[in-house]
């Protein structure tokens, strides 16, 4: 679940852009207005809105995919760092244990 709060605050801020543009400014009935120009330009408003909303959704689906191949990336980055560093680990201890033995020896041989 972690894994998900970067994707979700990489694509907060474009959420709030596609909400504000997906709600059409509808044209509103006025007084006299005839239901059979209303209705024409109220669908061509409605196309350009889902016009607009899909490419916002297809510009936040390539940014999304962006995001989970950069953290893919990352994740195997430091995969093979803590192996390294396991490594580096194993070594540093089995030098100290030399070093405690010899300095044991040492001090029993006096």
């Amino acid at each position: 679940m972690a894994a998900w709060l970067p994707v979700l605050k990489a694509s907060l801020p474009y959420i709030t852009q596609i909400v504000t543009a997906a709600l059409p400014m509808f044209t509103s009935k006025r007084g006299g207005a005839d239901a059979a120009e209303l209705v024409p330009q109220q669908i061509e408003e409605l196309q350009v809105a889902v016009i607009h909303n899909a490419e916002a959704v297809k510009e936040l689906a390539t940014q999304l995919q962006n995001t989970i191949e950069n953290l893919g990336s990352g994740a195997a980055e430091l995969q093979s760092e803590m192996r390294r560093l396991r490594r580096l680990t194993v070594l540093a201890l089995t030098f100290s244990v030399i070093g405690l033995c010899l300095a044991i020896w040492i001090l029993a041989s006096q």
